[in-house]
């Protein structure tokens, strides 16, 4: 059954994250070096303070443009970070994580425990789950 299958079982643990002090444009490099949406930014003690994505580098720039600020000043992630993060519990079952991806529209969701970032889990990992499921169930 799917609901035995855990976020913790799917999510990925190896993580490039950023802290609030980053670079903006280090950040934006980042993202497209690493091809994804959107990275977890972290405090020093590893709690979950905000999420950067495209579409946050994006409304940075078009902001800065429109402010005629100089493109080579940026700012650091915590200026244009998200701090409303949805999040879902490392121990939650695939069908409702696959529940905060439809209602949400989100790409990837940070997964923590105890209030820590353990990992960040796609939409991608979730079809993965439903597809190893079926080959053995």
């Amino acid at each position: 059954m799917l609901r035995s299958v855990k976020a913790q079982d799917y999510m990925a643990t190896k993580l490039v994250t950023f802290h609030p002090e980053t670079d903006l444009f280090d950040a934006i490099s980042a993202l497209r070096e690493y091809k994804l949406s959107a990275f977890p930014v972290i405090d020093a003690e590893g709690g979950l303070v905000g999420i950067l994505s495209e579409v946050d580098c994006l409304r940075a720039i078009l902001s800065q443009t429109y402010h005629e600020e100089e493109m080579g000043s940026g700012g650091h992630v915590s200026d244009y970070m998200s701090t409303q993060v949805d999040t879902v519990p490392h121990d939650a079952d695939i069908i409702a994580v696959s529940d905060i991806f439809i209602a949400k529209g989100r790409r990837c969701l940070p997964v923590v425990k105890s209030g820590k970032l353990v990992g960040m889990i796609s939409r991608s990992d979730v079809l993965r789950a439903v597809e190893d499921f079926a080959k053995d169930g």
